[in-house]
């Protein structure tokens, strides 16, 4: 527990590191009283090795999104306890040697695209399986992660909410309370003297207060904060037997945990005006299989050279939308019978205009996956906007599956662009097509051929 409760106050500092000094070899100063013929004494020299780069630098040279999903990964999958910030540490390099040497690798503090894709992969299911998500408190407005599934029962009244398990084996509580001039020792020593429990570790800060331990045989931690004469005090209790599956989870409410948000109510990001996305024509009469959120909500949607398109299904769970474009000839649908990508895939899409100076060219991007199966799978480096959708190709060209693009779902409260991407099996994709009345007819292999633009415009 001591090792779960270090993530609270921890926050990542920026380090340094400098490659080795590099030697060089100086000329000798000019000889004086050497008779003639004698032979000059060596200079003493050593070998310039080039520099090698340091984790660290590595690790700066990524955006902050990427280093904060990175944070969030390694935190969901046991690794990382410190705060989810973006902010490059030794902490986080540690982690990510931790993580490695775990999964048989050589421990370099920098995962390769393979090594990333299994990581982000592993924890997108770990908090898939406890139903994580970030939601604002009714009562107070603070900013929080839940596992839905977890503690699916929520109950709130004027002093803020409670979430709980059936059974009562897992319960968080968010309190609230005004308070005279309040003090987190002062805060801190009221929490040591609730009945029952017995605090094994203690952390005070100014701000802050941590403590965790035992109350009455289930385990507990808890993070307080005030603002002014507001008091916020969030509190985990979880059977020992839980253990295993609730601490992950733990560190990572803890990082979530923002008391007092800068607006009491996150709103989601506002989507586009107009968004750019990949569909894949699935047969010669005029079906297109694309990314659900990127045809979702238009007053418009236009297949480039093609016209009007019409929504006519959609898989919420996987993310796959069904179009329809009529009266058009001469299409040329990919084959969709399903290839067997293991490690390294082809993704074929239309970028975002933006990207390509405002241009509408079809370009193939690779990235490695991790997970392969019946359902999704990971992809890293995620493609550019405007990818999502498109087919992904395994080594001999056939269709593995189709591309989204998905917003990130951090441990942290900071939220990143749609940066993290998935594949959807060849294999669901067919079912998503049976389950409405499609039976896909292309038999090419030119996935190129049988991508399309996808505009959608709101209001």
């Amino acid at each position: 527990m001591r090792r779960l409760a270090t993530a609270t106050f921890i926050c990542a500092g920026a380090i340094s590191a400098c490659g080795p000094a590099l030697a060089q070899a100086t000329p000798a100063p000019a000889a004086q009283g050497v008779l003639p013929g004698a032979k000059p004494k060596p200079v003493a020299t050593q070998p310039v090795r080039p520099g090698v780069q340091a984790p660290a630098d590595t690790a700066n040279a990524m955006g902050q999104a990427e280093r904060l999903a990175l944070q969030s990964d390694l935190a969901w999958v046991g690794q990382y306890n410190g705060a989810i910030t973006g902010d490059v540490s030794e902490r986080m390099v540690n982690a990510i040697k931790e993580y490695q040497k775990l999964k048989g690798g050589k421990p370099t503090g920098v995962l390769n695209p393979q090594e990333r894709a299994v990581l982000a992969d592993t924890a997108r299911r770990k908090q898939e399986s406890v139903g994580w998500k970030l939601v604002t408190e009714p009562v107070s407005g603070a900013r929080l992660g839940i596992p839905t599934r977890l503690v699916p029962q929520q109950s709130s009244d004027g002093t803020g909410s409670k979430w709980s398990s059936p059974t009562g084996t897992v319960q968080v509580v968010l309190s609230r309370r005004k308070e005279a001039s309040p003090t987190s020792a002062a805060l801190a020593d009221r929490e040591k003297k609730e009945p029952g429990r017995t605090v094994d570790y203690s952390v005070v800060k100014p701000d802050f207060f941590v403590l965790s331990g035992l109350q009455n045989l289930k385990k507990f931690y808890i993070r307080g904060t005030f603002k002014g004469d507001e008091v916020r005090i969030l509190t985990i209790l979880y059977d020992q037997a839980t253990e295993n599956t609730v601490e992950p989870v733990v560190i990572a409410m803890s990082s979530a945990f923002t008391p007092f948000p800068a607006t009491q109510a996150a709103a989601p990001a506002p989507r586009r005006s107009v968004d750019y996305g990949t569909g894949i024509i699935a047969t010669q009469d005029g079906a297109i299989i694309t990314d659900r959120e990127v045809s979702d909500g238009c007053v418009a949607l236009t297949i480039p050279g093609f016209g009007h398109a019409e929504r006519v299904a959609e898989d919420k769970e996987r993310g796959l939308a069904l179009l329809r474009i009529y009266g058009a000839r001469g299409l040329k649908p990919l084959a969709l019978s399903g290839g067997s990508a293991r490690s390294s895939i082809d993704i074929v899409g239309i970028a975002d205009p933006q990207s390509q100076g405002g241009g509408a060219a079809i370009s193939t991007v690779k990235a490695q996956l991790a997970g392969v199966g019946s359902g999704d799978a990971a992809l890293a480096p995620a493609p550019g906007l405007g990818f999502s959708g498109g087919a992904a190709l395994d080594g001999d060209g056939r269709f593995a599956g189709i591309t989204l693009l998905k917003p990130g779902l951090l441990a942290g409260t900071a939220m990143i662009p749609a940066t993290q991407a998935v594949m959807v099996s060849a294999e669901a994709t067919r079912a998503f097509l049976k389950a409405h009345g499609v039976t896909p007819d292309g038999t090419s292999l030119d996935a190129k051929a049988a991508t399309v633009r996808v505009i959608c415009v709101r209001k």
